[in-house]
């Protein structure tokens, strides 16, 4: 005997039938655009690739294996920035190699030179630049390209951007601005520490300030909206450097990362780099109370104790904190780290040795807050400066919304 389905349950089942099924489009790299479209912006090029681990499609296939299979280009030569072809070296530097696979020669720009030299380009006419950035001025990877742009530009040579998402997202920024005549391999460009920005938006703005003459490409990120963090866009996260393991490291790398050049451990030589600092000299309980007492929006401090297995203090015992972000949408990554400079100096003023503070800080203003004993608020207020002047140059270099 049939059972009548009451008129609810009948509008419930036709409700989950019809509604509509929301779902952000799947993100596209540059690199599975150019796939896509058949690898027609290369075609008859022969290209010189500069890449790593990240530098492979959606699908996890290497752009190197793409491209040395793409009939209408020519996969020439190889480059391969800070950290290796493999993304697992973790030295001061890295010398050339073989790739097995293409039996190319890989050039390492990591190690006699930071810069394509006319012998390893003579067999180039376009280089192509595809690894994965993270947001932050310090992480080497954007000099790698600045350096090679510049090399493009003095030999005639076209350069391609597979562009790739800001993984701590596009649209947030923080100071402080690199400071004129503090360029380095950690600092290439003037911009702030977190610039907001991609590779390709990046290489645009590289281009023009720098006043390049240079056949510059960018081959546009699709489906991806610069408010958007890593964990939106479906994308299989690879560790874009040995320490730099997960999302949540990235997040709290430009704050954190500050502290690397001093006497401090940012957690190299444990399982969580960047997600705890601490050094043998630090009351882990004291810090965690004073930072607690602060109650910045986002984030909490838990004391805790550490043993790295290899850099910093290896084999030595060390207190400090795990930084723990509790809401992604108030957290500060600059705003923590200041705090957590200026509660270490207050607390271990003659502990803190601040001298290498400046090497990725870059900004004499903001050091000298930071040895004053200014507190966080004051530190980052000083360290604002100049980034509103950021804002609009960077404006016209914008590719997504």
């Amino acid at each position: 005997m049939m059972r009548s389905i009451p008129f609810f349950a009948m509008f419930i089942a036709s409700a989950f039938v019809l509604a509509p099924v929301s779902a952000d489009p799947p993100v596209l790299n540059g690199l599975d655009v150019l796939q896509r479209d058949g690898f027609e912006t290369l075609r008859g090029q022969r290209i010189g690739l500069i890449t790593n681990h990240t530098g492979c499609n959606a699908d996890g296939v290497s752009a190197v294996e793409l491209l040395d299979a793409a009939e209408v280009v020519n996969l020439a030569a190889l480059f391969s920035p800070e950290h290796g072809f493999a993304g697992k070296l973790d030295v001061a530097k890295i010398d050339n190699a073989t790739d097995t696979e293409t039996g190319l020669k890989i050039f390492s720009l990591y190690g006699e030179t930071r810069k394509p030299t006319p012998e390893m380009l003579s067999t180039v006419d376009t280089l192509v630049f595809d690894i994965q950035d993270i947001g932050c001025r310090f992480y080497t990877y954007i000099s790698t390209m600045g350096e090679a742009m510049q090399a493009a530009a003095e030999h005639g040579k076209r350069f391609v951007v597979l562009d790739r998402p800001n993984p701590i997202n596009g649209s947030d920024i923080a100071g402080p601005m690199l400071d004129a005549g503090l360029e380095s391999f950690v600092g290439f460009h003037s911009l702030p520490v977190r610039h907001g920005m991609t590779i390709g938006e990046l290489a645009q703005m590289f281009r023009a300030e720098l006043k390049l003459d240079l056949d510059l490409t960018v081959v546009h990120v699709e489906g991806w909206q610069r408010s958007k963090y890593w964990d939106a866009t479906g994308l299989t996260w690879i560790n874009p450097s040995p320490n730099m393991r997960c999302l949540n490291q990235a997040v709290l790398y430009p704050g954190v990362g500050l502290m690397e050049m001093t006497n401090v451990s940012v957690g190299r030589g444990t399982d969580t780099p960047f997600e705890i600092l601490g050094a043998p000299w630090m009351n882990g309980r004291k810090l965690a109370a004073a930072l607690n007492s602060q109650q910045l929006p986002g984030v909490t401090y838990v004391p805790i104790a550490f043993v790295p297995d290899s850099s910093k203090f290896k084999d030595e015992k060390c207190e400090g904190v795990n930084i723990i972000i509790t809401d992604r949408r108030t957290f500060e990554p600059l705003r923590s780290g200041f705090s957590i400079a200026t509660t270490t100096r207050r607390l271990f003023p003659n502990d803190w040795k601040t001298d290498g503070y400046l090497r990725l800080l870059k900004n004499q203003q903001t050091m000298d807050a930071v040895v004053r004993g200014d507190s966080a608020t004051e530190v980052l207020e000083v360290a604002e400066r100049g980034v509103e002047e950021f804002r609009k140059r960077r404006q016209q270099f914008l590719l997504y919304k």
